[in-house]
């Protein structure tokens, strides 16, 4: 017999008439698997408001997460469970959102393809290619659909930007792209113990600063690149703060080199301030992004800069839960930023940056 448990204890019911009388569809039952990504932390607000997916269970054994994340968001002990199985046994899954570190994605994605359910995971991909390769061949074999969240995904100035690049050709082809992301450092800002505990290890998180940041500009590159990828990667990685994170860099900036253009990828754990902003050039043009609402557009030399505020994102692309549900539908497939063609390009690079880094060398993809 299936159950079904609503985010907030108690209002399952009401919360279910709601979303029938608002959307005429019943919400998605999926799983949250791992409470290790304080991701999470801010994902779970997201499902008062949004009535198209139904937390049905969470999958995680750290007891101290349980009791965290139940005091905070009021959870019923019922709604935990050890293991994906579980779940499974248990309720009517259909979709599942995954908060483990970066290492655990391929079994947690290939524990889903044996049942049929589509994934999320925040990003990166994967650790590395062996990793990125096993990921793709469990969504082919299975026909699941594994997507990839990033917090640009659903910055409107990203997608204004886009079509001003992309489909209206205003600035001309791109000549270079420079990504500034990170902010002063997990630890510095307070990440939780658990999630430390992954995000600074090599193993878990495939690096540091370059893994955890390096990715957006990775991700976004490739999107404006049409999914080409880079013809070579140059990385530099600095030790910056070897006392607060002895196992990983916290620092880097990577080259990617296309054949009529370049790419700057500056991920840091060593910025003053958080930022994730990035500048376009083009042939005649320029497009910068310094915040996620706002574009500043340069048609060319004689031309003043035009300060443009873009529309709020609608509909599936409007955040992170609306594009699950969507996807657990069948009502899209993950396309751009989310795919999994894009974000294997993407695993590539940071794979690549990891051994220039390491070596010194250039590395030809």
């Amino acid at each position: 017999m299936y159950k079904t448990l609503s985010v907030l204890a108690g209002c399952f019911s009401l919360g279910l008439v709601t979303a029938m009388a608002q959307n005429e569809k019943p919400p998605v039952p999926f799983a949250l698997v791992g409470l290790v990504h304080d991701h999470a932390m801010g994902f779970l607000p997201h499902l008062a408001q949004q009535h198209d997916l139904q937390l049905v269970g969470i999958v995680e054994t750290n007891q101290s997460l349980i009791e965290r994340y139940s005091q905070r968001f009021h959870l019923p002990a019922e709604i935990f469970h050890s293991s994906l199985a579980e779940v499974f046994a248990h309720t009517n899954v259909q979709a599942v959102a995954t908060f483990t570190s970066t290492y655990d994605h391929q079994r947690v994605v290939e524990t889903c393809a044996a049942h049929g359910v589509d994934v999320m995971m925040e990003k990166p991909l994967a650790t590395n290619m062996k990793q990125a390769r096993a990921i793709q061949a469990a969504a082919a074999r299975s026909g699941i659909q594994v997507f990839v969240n990033y917090e640009t995904s659903w910055y409107p100035g990203n997608h204004e930007a886009y079509r001003r690049v992309h489909d209206q050709h205003q600035i001309g082809a791109i000549r270079r792209m420079v990504f500034h992301q990170g902010h002063p450092g997990p630890k510095e800002i307070g990440c939780s113990t658990n999630f430390l505990g992954w995000l600074t290890d090599a193993v878990l998180n495939g690096g540091g600063a370059i893994n955890d940041f390096g990715c957006y500009g990775a991700d976004l590159a490739t999107w404006f690149m049409d999914g080409e990828k880079p013809l070579s990667v140059t990385a530099v990685a600095l030790h910056i703060k070897p006392d607060i994170y002895p196992k990983v860099e916290d620092d880097a900036t990577i080259v990617l080199a296309y054949p009529h253009a370049e790419v700057v990828l500056q991920p840091s754990w060593n910025w003053p301030v958080n930022r994730k902003d990035m500048e376009i050039y083009g042939q005649s043009g320029q497009l910068l992004v310094p915040v996620s609402d706002k574009v500043l557009l340069r048609v060319d030399e004689s031309s003043p800069e035009e300060e443009i505020k873009p529309a709020a994102l609608t509909g599936y692309h409007a955040n992170s839960t609306a594009y699950l549900a969507a996807v657990a539908r069948k009502e899209i497939k993950p396309e751009g930023l989310a795919s999994l063609e894009v974000n294997v390009t993407v695993v590539a690079i940071l794979e690549a940056a990891q051994k220039s880094a390491h070596t010194g060398k250039t590395i030809k993809l």
